[in-house]
Order: structure tokens, then C-alpha cells, then sequence
């Protein structure tokens, strides 16, 4: 019998952040021989973003810190990086991949793995040097900057990458204030207990919040300064630096170009087929199948992009598909840990474990008497406990 032949082929991945960095390892791990291309936007390697919030704003790592692997372990396995290059247009025909450069790469397999973009927030004195977004190094590099030098950030939206830098803030002297347009925080991501757990959190160190509230401008006394923000209902907050933080769009104009179903996100399969021959999507641009779960789901996590690279590594190479995991996240601010087991919100009935007071409690979903979810505050047993018991329901 005539052994299996190893994987050839070229693979282009178009985005080079937690998930097309991770599948450019997998693939060579998995036995991929042919040529691996990895186009990254930004002039760097793959790197960490969670800590973007966290410990690169307090200085507490340098940009080596941040890799996902040394940039010499892409050259040691024969994977090409074309750093601060953007992929134009894809020829599916031709199998082309056309470069901003005006060169052009050749795929037997492309991937896309190109992430989720800050939701742009339009107000007049947004373009002010003090307001930034936060996803690459160079928008937390800036943010760092500022909270130097500001006194008080104002922070519109109160999701957990917001929560997340108030935190820091906070840790590094500055005032801070967080203006969301609902009435409790993470109103989509999180249940009625959690916010408020995390609202009480924060408060408890000196954080203003301003609910149902809408931001009309922001105001400085010339074109580089921040004095404030103007508010819809005729008041004025002060602030010297704002953060926006109002969630993520997909980026599939990529994709959206081929003709793709691209509504809330690239549609595809378990192992990130699109609907394209030869042409897969992973990462925070896609909507996926969940077990235990109908429809597509898209979820912004660095375990979902590393699990949708790891499948996909798998289809690629030929090798057996891992199981399906339980989807989970965390959130760090200040000596609390948050980790989510599941999709909080689906399910018809809550249970409380523990006291909030305490700062250690989980909140359970269930459905039909089911355990669907679990959020756990400060309780890493109750959520390595509930992720098993979630997979053992698939």
C-alpha cells in the first residue's frame, strides 16, 4: 500500500493576528509541507491583544512580550511573514491574492483571518488626538501615552474592553467616568448580576457612571486639547482624554468582495469553509456553527479563534477534527477574574452559587433544567467544573 502523501500546496492566510498567526504554526505542526504565507496589516508578528488593556498600558511588558512566538520561529518553519502588507482582491479563479504592494501570491488554500475593526463612533471633536479606539499596539501605544498625562478619561460604552482600561486607569491614578447609553453595563454579554457585581466593583474605586446617557461632542479649546464632553441632554462632563468603546464590526470587505454571505459575519463551516472552493475563514470575521447551538454564531474570544484554527489546520492537513469546545471567555479588572463558560443569556432560568458581596459567586444558566452557561467571579473550580459539564451536554 502506497503511504499517504504529506499536505502540499500553498497556504496564504490573510491576517496575521491570534488566529492566522496560530494557524500558520498548526499547519506546520500538522505536517503542511508546502509554502506557508502569512499578510499581516501591521508591522509586527502575531501578537497578544488581551494584555492591551491590561499590562501594556501600565508599562508592565515590552513589544517582545506581546508575540505569540519569537519572530525567528516563523523563518525556523519555512512560514513567510509580508508584514504591514493588506491583501487588495482575491481571484478565485486564478487563485490569485493581489497585494497592495502590486504583487500578487498564488494559494492552493487562503484563509481569512481578518479579524474585527472598532465600531467608529461619529461625533463632532472625535478626530481630537486625545480620543482613541483600542485593538492593535499602536492604538494602545497611544492610549498609554495619554493616560500619562491625562487627569480624567471619559470612556463611552460600557462593554469589557472599557471596563478593562478604567481599571488600569484607575490603578495609574487617573479619574475616570463611563458614559453608556443602556441602563447597566454589558447589557448584551453579561447578566443582570455580573454588571452589577462589576458596577460595584468599580464604583468601589472611585469610577463615575452615566447611564442612558448619549455623548453629543466633544469640546477642547482648540483642535488638539479635550476639555469635555457636551451630552445630549444639555450637560458637560469633564475629561482630558476619551477612550471609545462601543464593540467591533467584522471585517469582511474581503469577503463581501467573492460574493460571500457576509451578514454579522463571514458564514462557515465547523472546520471554516466558506462557501468558496479552497477558500476558509476563522477568527472574530466569522460566523460558526456552535454545538449545542443552531444557526451561526460570532463570537470575539482568543479561545474561539484558537479552536477555529486548530479545525481548520485539521481540514487543511487531513488530520482528525478535535472535539467541539465550550465556548469561554474572561475579563481581568482589578483583583477580580471573570471567566464565562457557555453563552450567557440563552437559557430560562438563573442560579446563584455564592455570595456577590463576597466577591466570589457564579451565576448559572440553565435550560430545561440543563446547564447552558455559567459566569463565575473569583470561582476557577466552579468554572472548569461547568465547562465539562456544558461539553458533556453536546
Amino acid at each position: 500500500m502506497t503511504p499517504a502523501q504529506p499536505p502540499q500546496g500553498h497556504a496564504v492566510i490573510i491576517g496575521a493576528g491570534h488566529a492566522g498567526g496560530t494557524l500558520a504554526a498548526l499547519l506546520r505542526q500538522y505536517g503542511h509541507l508546502g509554502p506557508i504565507t502569512l499578510v499581516g496589516g501591521e508591522d509586527l508578528p502575531p501578537y497578544q491583544r488581551p494584555p492591551l488593556s491590561k499590562a501594556w498600558l501600565q508599562q508592565a511588558m515590552d513589544p517582545d512580550d506581546l508575540l505569540l512566538r519569537p519572530a525567528s520561529a516563523y523563518a525556523d518553519q519555512a512560514i513567510v511573514l509580508r508584514l504591514g502588507m493588506r491583501a487588495m482582491a482575491i481571484e478565485p479563479g486564478s487563485r490569485q491574492v493581489a497585494l497592495n504592494d502590486g504583487s500578487a501570491l498564488h494559494y492552493d488554500h487562503l484563509v481569512i483571518a481578518t479579524g474585527a475593526a472598532p465600531r467608529w463612533l461619529a461625533l463632532p471633536g472625535g478626530e481630537r488626538p486625545g480620543v482613541t479606539y483600542l485593538r492593535t499596539l499602536d492604538d494602545a501605544q497611544a492610549l498609554r501615552g495619554h493616560l500619562q498625562t491625562a487627569r480624567r478619561l471619559a470612556i463611552i460604552g460600557g462593554g469589557y474592553v472599557g471596563l478593562e482600561v478604567a481599571s488600569t486607569a484607575r490603578k495609574l491614578g487617573v479619574q475616570v467616568r463611563v458614559i453608556e447609553r443602556e441602563g447597566r453595563l454589558l447589557t448584551r454579554s453579561a447578566s443582570p448580576q455580573i454588571a452589577a457585581h462589576l458596577q460595584r466593583l468599580h464604583a468601589g474605586q472611585g469610577v463615575d457612571f452615566h447611564f442612558n446617557a448619549s455623548v453629543a461632542s466633544i469640546q477642547g479649546d482648540g483642535p488638539a486639547s479635550i476639555t469635555g464632553l457636551a451630552m445630549a441632554d444639555g450637560t458637560h462632563l469633564q475629561c482630558d482624554a476619551v477612550l471609545i468603546g462601543v464593540g467591533a464590526a467584522p471585517s469582511v470587505e474581503l469577503a463581501q468582495s467573492l460574493g460571500l454571505d457576509c451578514a454579522g459575519g463571514i458564514a462557515v463551516d465547523g472546520e471554516g469553509r466558506t462557501a468558496l472552493p479552497g477558500i476558509y475563514a476563522i477568527g472574530d470575521a466569522t460566523r460558526r456553527p456552535l454545538a449545542g447551538h443552531t444557526g451561526l454564531h460570532r463570537l470575539e474570544s482568543v479561545p474561539s479563534a484558537l479552536e477555529q484554527a486548530r479545525r481548520a489546520a485539521c481540514a487543511i492537513t487531513g488530520r482528525a477534527l478535535p472535539a467541539p469546545e465550550t465556548p469561554w471567555f474572561w475579563s481581568d479588572q482589578y483583583d477580580s477574574k471573570l471567566q464565562i463558560a457557555g453563552l450567557p443569556g440563552r437559557g430560562d432560568q438563573t442560579v446563584l452559587r455564592g455570595d456577590p458581596t463576597s466577591g466570589r459567586f457564579a451565576v448559572l444558566h440553565l435550560q430545561g433544567g440543563v446547564l447552558c452557561a455559567a459566569e463565575c467571579v473569583n470561582s476557577p473550580g466552579e468554572f472548569m467544573a461547568a465547562r465539562k459539564a456544558i461539553a458533556a451536554n453536546y
